[in-house]
């Protein structure tokens, strides 16, 4: 898993791409992005599925911040990025979240 940060230089917007590996997706067939920076909204953000079974996403954030996310694949299983910036755990207090710094 990773994430790629590439901050512009005229706008106060970092893109990130949020890559989910296929080892990790274990052979699903949808992912979606989840997170603070989209209100935790399931399905506003699918990622698109490479030939090789990964996925990818790159959404614009504002510089500053820091958002909690997970990877939702098949509707029904959740995954974190381990290569996230941190983790903390849900306010609902059943596991942690990926954190993204930008």
């Amino acid at each position: 898993m990773s994430i790629e940060k590439k901050y512009l230089k005229t706008k106060n917007i970092c893109k990130v791409t949020f890559h989910l590996p296929a080892g990790a997706a274990s052979g699903a067939e949808t992912a979606f992005l989840v997170g603070e920076f989209n209100d935790w909204a399931m399905h506003t953000l699918p990622m698109k599925r490479l030939k090789d079974g990964s996925f990818k996403l790159t959404i614009d954030l504002p510089s500053g911040t820091t958002y909690q996310f997970r990877y939702l694949l098949d509707d029904d299983r959740w995954e974190n990025d381990w290569s996230a910036d941190s983790y903390c755990y849900s306010e609902y207090g059943n596991c942690e979240n990926s954190v993204v710094e930008v």
